[in-house]
């Protein structure tokens, strides 16, 4: 590993921890669909009260904002963004993401506008932030 890359291990790290989580709960997800004969690639009926359901949300969810966090995280690391703040902002996402999976998968709160609405929110303003440091970072050179 390079120095320059070395600076960022944090964020390197937080992005493969996100895409671990991701592939970890791909197979639940699917397993819960399937004990109720649903076929591969099927939505379980929208009902949060249903775990198959939460679990096809949370694993989609994540599914949906891997991109886009991955995105901007390399962005800065490339527009070499002060390292202790992509690192601290990398890693604030795969916390905020593995608290949202276990509140998404145990049906803490309301369908809307509860814990997961806040905790999601904070994820995004984090790559909002990473984001902004990348688009600063690059007309700062």
């Amino acid at each position: 590993m390079t120095d320059a890359v070395a600076e960022y291990a944090h964020a390197i790290v937080a992005m493969a921890g996100v895409a671990v989580l991701l592939l970890l709960m791909s197979p639940v997800a699917a397993m819960r669909k399937q004990a109720q004969g649903l076929a591969p690639g099927a939505q379980p009926t929208p009902d949060y009260a249903d775990p198959a359901y939460r679990w096809h949300r949370a694993h989609g969810n994540l599914a949906e904002s891997l991109g886009a966090f991955v995105a901007v995280t390399v962005a800065a690391i490339l527009a070499g963004v002060n390292p202790a703040w992509v690192n601290a902002l990398a890693s604030a996402f795969l916390a905020l993401r593995v608290v949202l999976a276990v509140v998404h998968v145990a049906g803490v709160g309301r369908a809307d506008m509860g814990p997961r609405s806040i905790i999601y929110v904070a994820g995004w303003l984090v790559c909002l932030a990473l984001a902004g440091l990348a688009i600063w970072g690059v007309f700062q050179a």
